[in-house]
């Protein structure tokens, strides 16, 4: 018989705390519903009254199959339940869930609240038995359980059993300063079950400060406790929560968790978690982490001829879960370490057909040697790595040709008469035969300056005739730029990342002394790839 595993997700709220993130209230209905698709049992949608987004959000709550649970803190020293302000603000959020937070460390109830042992633990039993009393489930955040555990194991367990006492449906047991390491978890989380507190009423929530939140949750799990918090992509204060992205997977494709438990999360919905995952970058402006477990653009790639070669024979050999039951695929990238193992299994996955002895294939190996070696890199480009494999098979068409381009940045003063730069951007091209030449600027709507790239990615696309429609749902979403030389000989690598409306992101590079050479080297190969795609 399996048992029942509870997925809590704190995105919304512990996520937020992520430096450098600030949902919208629109943005937290986006996500909401992402995480109602995949199927968590709890959302944690934030804590009503401590910002206005909060409060917005809260005020036009979404309707989800999940259990969405506002957050907020027990009840001050000095008053009642019912006469808190900031708990009330909690309640009329008028969410069936309610979870709470309140120190369980003697050490901080006597030193960050300033108040008595005994107060402290009245306070966390009249704060959950108000909120049960008022017909929500209540949950307790054991705020720095283990490290308070550590110090004076009796306190702890008091401050947890006043609350269960109370009426709490679930004690989550905090790791705060994300410091424990996972065997004291394991032995921390037994001694609360055997102290009498049930393991399915006993929740789990990490922070990664040691590399170790997903590894300490699992612990916990072992251990006896059925709750597991945690937020999608690992965000959370410092270094994050426990990744969800990373624990959902392991409990449903990995023993003995597979066998084990039930999750609100199915393997249809597991399908969607690579996408859940970029998605909630792309809200967030990010560039997605290529190394991430299960969901990353480098997690099923196989850069080795020699794993390669044994990945087309048997993907076991060198993947421990099949990529598509996350979402994700396999790549086969190509770089001066591949092999033709490598290389046919690329054209292969780009629809390009050769044979096995085709003299092309030595060719495509020897150019890409030569070109990595003065500094491009296809590894991480596979859409240059197409379009160079198909001109040296004769397949590539030549949809534009450039006949010269410039870029000019200069100095002026704006309406406000401040000092701003201003790119300029010449492109001449050939199309159908006929010369057209194009100018555009890089200043954006604020009057801010977009840079030469960008002046230069407007001016290539701006009057490319009958295939203008084709790139007009391009967009650039990320530019990287290495130097791959020092000194006088420095050589410029630029990577561009691009999407379009039908959800394809594409990589393409430009290698030069120069940056803006190099720079409009990946844009003509963006272009030209998406160009094919619709050939």
């Amino acid at each position: 018989m399996t048992e029942r595993l509870y997925i809590y997700d704190t995105t919304l709220r512990d996520g937020q705390q992520t430096q450098g993130v600030q949902f919208s209230t629109p943005e937290k209905h986006r996500i909401a519903a992402m995480l109602d698709e995949l199927g968590v049992d709890y959302i944690e949608g934030g804590w009503p009254g401590a910002n206005p987004t909060d409060s917005d959000f809260f005020n036009e709550a979404p309707k989800t199959r999940a259990r969405f649970t506002a957050f907020g803190m027990t009840k001050r020293a000095g008053r009642s339940a019912e006469n808190d302000d900031v708990l009330a603000e909690v309640m009329n959020a008028g969410t069936k869930h309610v979870c709470l937070v309140g120190k369980t460390h003697d050490f901080h109830v006597e030193t960050a609240l300033g108040i008595g042992l005994e107060e402290n633990v009245e306070n966390i039993r009249a704060s959950i038995a108000y909120v049960v009393a008022q017909g929500r489930e209540a949950l307790f955040d054991a705020e720095h359980f283990f490290d308070g555990y550590k110090a004076n194991p009796a306190y702890a367990l008091t401050c947890l059993k006043a609350a269960h006492d109370a009426g709490a449906r679930w004690g989550v047991l905090c790791d705060t300063n994300g410091g424990t390491l996972p065997h004291e978890v394991y032995q921390i989380t037994k001694a609360v079950i055997d102290a009498g507190i049930a393991g399915d009423r006993i929740g789990i929530h990490t922070h990664n400060d040691t590399e170790n939140a997903v590894a300490c949750s699992l612990a916990a799990i072992d251990a006896g406790a059925r709750q597991v918090q945690g937020t999608l992509n690992g965000l959370g204060e410092r270094c994050g929560n426990a990744n969800l992205t990373t624990l959902i997977p392991t409990l449903l494709l990995k023993e003995p968790y597979a066998s084990q438990f039930e999750t609100g999360v199915s393997l249809e919905t597991l399908a969607r978690l690579t996408t859940v995952s970029r998605k909630l970058d792309d809200i967030l402006n990010r560039v997605p982490m290529r190394q991430a477990a299960y969901v990353g653009a480098s997690a099923f790639a196989h850069k080795a001829g020699l794993h390669a070669s044994a990945i087309l024979k048997d993907p076991s050999t060198y993947e421990h879960i099949v990529p598509e039951s996350v979402g994700n695929a396999r790549i086969i990238p190509m770089s001066n370490q591949a092999g033709q193992s490598n290389l046919r299994k690329r054209l292969e996955d780009a629809g390009i057909k050769v044979k096995k002895d085709d003299p092309a294939l030595g060719l495509i190996l020897d150019q890409i040697k030569a070109r990595e070696a003065e500094g491009y890199t296809y590894d991480s480009a596979q859409a240059s790595f197409e379009l160079l494999a198909r001109r040296a098979l004769g397949q590539m068409p030549e949809f534009f040709e450039v006949k010269r381009y410039r870029v000019s940045i200069e100095r002026r003063k704006n309406k406000y008469n401040q000092t701003v730069s201003l790119s300029e951007a010449v492109v001449v091209l050939k199309v159908d035969g006929e010369k057209r030449l194009s100018v555009s600027e890089s200043m954006d709507e604020t009057g801010s300056d977009r840079g030469p790239v960008n002046a230069l990615a407007k001016a290539l696309a701006k009057d490319l005739g009958r295939y203008g429609e084709v790139i007009a749902d391009m967009r650039l979403v990320d530019f990287k730029v290495r130097i791959t030389q020092g000194g006088t000989e420095a050589v410029t690598r630029v990577i561009i990342d691009s999407e379009d409306a039908e959800g394809r992101r594409w990589s393409t590079v430009g290698v030069s002394a120069n940056i803006v050479d190099a720079s409009f080297d990946a844009l003509l190969d963006a272009i030209n790839w998406k160009l094919l795609q619709s050939t």
